[in-house]
Parts: C-alpha cells; structure tokens; sequence
C-alpha cells in the first residue's frame, strides 16, 4: 500500500484533512498572527503575500493537512508530510502552525502523536527540520521523544535558505514512549 501523504486522521481533539484551495482564507485568518510566527526563520510569514508564498508551497508540496479542532470546529492551523523517501524509508513532519490560542494545551502532541501513527505505517523514521532559533519548536521535539541529529541550510519553498536543526524518531522509539505515555495515563 503506498504512504498516503494526505490523510483523514482524527482522535477526540483534532481532525485532519488534505488542505485544498478554497482554505486559504480559513488558514490565513490563524496566520495572520505576528506571534505564530516570531521564533521562526520566515518572522514575517503573517504579511498575506508571504502567506501566500508558504500555501503554494503547501498546495505544490500534495503532503499538506488542514487541522480542525474537534470541539469547536474551527480551523487550527496546518501542517505536512514531505521529502518521502521510500528506499531509506523516512518521511519528515514539518511547516506546522496552531493557532496560539491552543499553545500549551496538548494539541501539538495530539497533532503530531496522528501523524506519527499514520507514518510509522510505512516507515522506519520520522525526521523534523526546526528553525535553529525555534525554542518553543525544539522543546516540543524534545518532549515528543525525539533525537537531535544535526543540522542544514533548508530553503522553504520560494524563500532564501535558513539554518536548521534535524531531529529525528524511530519507530521503535516512537513505540517505546507511546507505551510509557499510556501507562503514566492509566496511573
């Protein structure tokens, strides 16, 4: 069965589907935020025509999901799958956005914990590539479990090149923490 970079995933917090066009007002409204945005290398992401740069990307890149909060309904933000690589089998998880209003409140785990699930299916490793200044990013990949593996010059779609940090999840590892989150859970 091939990786379908575009699921429909959902838990009790959150949904996910394929981003498509007609979303780009929906998701701008959650990036039009000035602090979504102020620890990442792209700073000026929440201006509409630098959004609009980062949504081609997203469209182009076929990986893209749009992120509903399940309560509500509304539109929490985005993110994707990419560089699937299938001989090493690895895919990366990455251009996440949530809307600060759900900073804090385990919805970046829920999100990623989906995504996670749904790779693992077809891979052997999870890869993430975080601004080097991304604090708030790098904390999350470190409390997710994941390793620290180096670094790149990424160049986002259509924008200069920044410098990143890679982290990395294998599957095993991915399984191991899963089982400890769930017994520190039923305690």
């Amino acid at each position: 069965m091939p990786f379908d970079l575009q699921p429909r995933l959902e838990n009790r917090w959150i949904r996910l589907r394929p981003l498509r066009p007609e979303d780009f007002e929906a998701l701008y409204a959650v990036a039009s935020d000035p602090l979504l945005w102020e620890q990442h290398p792209s700073r000026n992401r929440h201006e509409r025509a630098v959004f609009e740069n980062y949504f081609e990307g997203a469209m182009a890149s076929s990986g893209a999901v749009l992120i509903f909060d399940n309560e509500s309904g509304e539109v929490l933000g985005s993110s994707r799958y990419y560089e699937w690589n299938e001989a090493e089998r690895t895919i990366a998880i990455g251009y996440t956005f949530i809307a600060r209003s759900h900073w804090g409140r385990g919805y970046n785990r829920q999100l990623k914990t989906l995504m996670l699930e749904h790779a693992f299916r077809f891979v052997d490793a999870v890869l993430f590539h975080v601004g080097e200044s991304n604090l708030r990013s790098r904390i999350a990949m470190e409390k997710l479990g994941a390793t620290l593996i180096g670094e790149a010059a990424i160049a986002y779609y259509g924008e200069p090149s920044n410098q990143n940090v890679i982290y990395r999840i294998e599957h095993a590892d991915w399984l191991r923490l899963r089982l400890r989150l769930r017994l520190r859970q039923q305690a």
